[in-house]
């Protein structure tokens, strides 16, 4: 399941998606994952698949591995499913004991697993396509108002670039401490649920260990090289909007708009 998660990873293609603009990648992910809120029928959620679609193939990034980021949120999804499946009143269909399925629960339970599907799926495209560096170019030149009252824009910036780079690096810590144990004879496939999770305690303090010593390593290498945040610090590739980036803005705002005209009418 380590392997499975995708959250931090970047995938390498020659894409339209790949040579935007990071600013409208993020302007771009909000407003897809505002459009599954304001979508509640069949219309609006079938426009959010095409749409969604659209982008998965313009990434030129594998469906297979997009949708291997949905594997650990498997348990999460089904829990959410299940609450919204068993306790939404309504016209029940079936009955036992105290559980009970009804109408209205089912449509909710449908609508919140696409939308927990579609938030992770649309969430990665952007990781996915977007390098850390632009990442956090792109979230600081979008605060940068926020200076103005005195909100540290680039140290925001600097810790979401720094906590993504590390997600990947210790997914992969991770995986060679669990082969090491492994080696050693621990069980980690076996047994149910709770027994699992109890083997997995194990791997807690090698891995905190690992953390602190890579998060030290990095505060030391920062500070020899003398940097400080703030003011005045320029990029060694400075954002500049193309055509293809006001393309973009605009297919993404129509996109938005269709969505709001069919909650309205329909």
């Amino acid at each position: 399941m380590i392997r499975d998660i995708t959250i931090g990873q970047y995938y390498p293609a020659d894409s339209i998606l790949h040579r935007l603009d990071p600013r409208v990648k993020f302007v771009g992910t909000i407003m897809f994952l505002v459009s599954l809120f304001v979508a509640n029928s069949f219309w609006g959620y079938l426009l959010a698949t095409v749409f969604l679609a659209a982008v998965i193939i313009m990434s030129k990034v594998p469906v297979k591995f997009m949708l291997k980021g949905l594997k650990p949120l498997f348990f999460i999804l089904l829990i959410t499913v299940a609450f919204n499946l068993f306790l939404i009143p309504g016209k029940v269909l079936w009955q036992f004991w105290i559980f009970k399925i009804t109408q209205e629960g089912i449509l909710q339970a449908v609508k919140i697993g696409i939308r927990l599907i579609y938030l992770v799926i649309g969430s990665s495209v952007m990781t996915l396509t977007t390098t850390p560096n632009q990442l956090t170019d792109g979230l600081e030149r979008l605060m940068r108002p926020l200076n103005k009252i005195r909100v540290p824009v680039h140290d925001i910036a600097m810790m979401m670039s720094i906590a993504l780079r590390f997600i990947p690096i210790l997914m992969e810590e991770t995986d060679k401490i669990m082969k090491a144990q492994i080696a050693r004879g621990a069980d980690f496939e076996n047994g149910n649920l709770i027994q699992k999770a109890k083997n997995l305690l194990p791997l807690l303090v090698p891995l905190f260990i690992s953390a602190f010593r890579r998060a030290d390593d990095l505060a030391m290498a920062m500070e020899a090289r003398c940097y400080h945040g703030g003011e005045n610090r320029t990029s060694m590739k400075p954002l500049k909007y193309h055509s293809r980036d006001t393309s973009a803005y605009l297919c993404i705002f129509l996109y938005l708009a269709a969505d709001i005209a069919i909650r309205v009418l329909i």
